[in-house]
């Protein structure tokens, strides 16, 4: 399948068609922004032997699109090599905190091999920040009743609704997927936590926890990605495990690797404290954890947060 090239005019003359294409779309938070009329149907995919669900997971807060962000910061000059960062992770599926409508689009036309959920946290349309799910549409298929974003507030179905003392909309992404493979269904959690209110994170933390409990299928494993603003120890992120059975693959495999800011305001690995809020849970059935890490090694660096890997097998 090809990949459109990431010049400079291809990008603007992209971004504007998609930027119209998109806003058509927005009252489905980008749930209808399907592919096969343009593509054709997905690829058929090998049958696991063993009945394995296997995935690869990311989950990046790509850093939101700010006129103040200059030079190699500028979202121009950092989606190539997001875009390269991606490619060569290949994940089955990816969790991106802090997207803004344009980068969305700039996301959708650059990865074409990927389908887009979600809606922003404004309005549940388009406005303001995306937490989204984008996930391969050659191995996945998508149940769009089960799936959705809910605010983390006392009204989780008003799009925009923050009472909790956060002064920003925090959301959560979910969707159900089915892998045509082993024909084995998950869900997919996506959540962009308040950076300043403990108290919203705690009340997060717990709605979180109900949500996952209470899923239409209750027996399906469960991929929870994010950006958590909060680090391992913090009581929102033990409630949140303890209460949702959560495992965390990189604390399970490298603990030692938890010391690794994910968080480092553009210093990269300069920073001087750990400040580890990006996280992946697990949950839903005997997995085992087969890598995870936080990627912190590409220059120029792709966002003010490294991305955080994992790849885990259901048996």
């Amino acid at each position: 399948m090809h990949m459109p090239s990431l010049n400079p005019m291809w990008n603007a003359m992209i971004r504007h068609l998609l930027l119209l294409g998109l806003a058509s779309l927005s009252a489905l938070g980008l749930a209808a922004c399907r592919r096969e009329c343009v593509l054709g149907p997905p690829r058929a995919v090998p049958v696991a032997a063993d009945g394995a669900l296997d995935l690869k997971l990311v989950t990046f807060n790509l850093r939101y699109e700010n006129s103040d962000d200059l030079g190699p910061r500028a979202w121009s000059r950092r989606i190539p090599h997001i875009v390269r960062m991606i490619r060569e992770e290949a994940p089955d599926v990816l969790g991106i905190q802090e997207a803004r409508h344009g980068q969305a689009a700039d996301l959708w036309a650059s990865l074409p091999d990927y389908e887009f959920f979600g809606s922003a946290r404004e309005d549940g349309a388009r406005g303001g920040e995306y937490t989204a799910i984008l996930h391969r549409r050659d191995r996945f298929e998508p149940d769009l009743r089960d799936a959705g974003t809910f605010w983390l507030s006392d009204t989780p179905g008003i799009p925009g609704s923050a009472t909790w003392g956060n002064e920003i909309p925090r959301t959560v992404t979910w969707l159900r997927l089915t892998d045509r493979a082993t024909h084995r269904p998950f869900y997919v959690f996506n959540t962009h936590w308040d950076h300043r209110s403990q108290p919203s994170r705690l009340r997060s933390a717990e709605l979180l926890a109900m949500r996952i409990n209470r899923r239409a299928s209750p027996g399906d494993p469960v991929l929870l990605l994010g950006d958590f603003n909060a680090l391992p120890h913090n009581p929102a992120i033990k409630t949140l495990v303890s209460r949702a059975g959560l495992i965390d693959p990189l604390q399970s495999l490298h603990p030692e690797q938890k010391e690794i800011p994910t968080l480092h305001f553009w210093r990269g690995l300069a920073v001087n404290r750990s400040i580890n809020v990006d996280h992946i849970f697990i949950a839903g059935g005997p997995a085992e954890i087969l890598a995870a890490a936080i990627r912190h090694h590409d220059q120029p660096i792709l966002s003010d947060h490294f991305p955080v890997t994992a790849r885990v097998s259901f048996k």
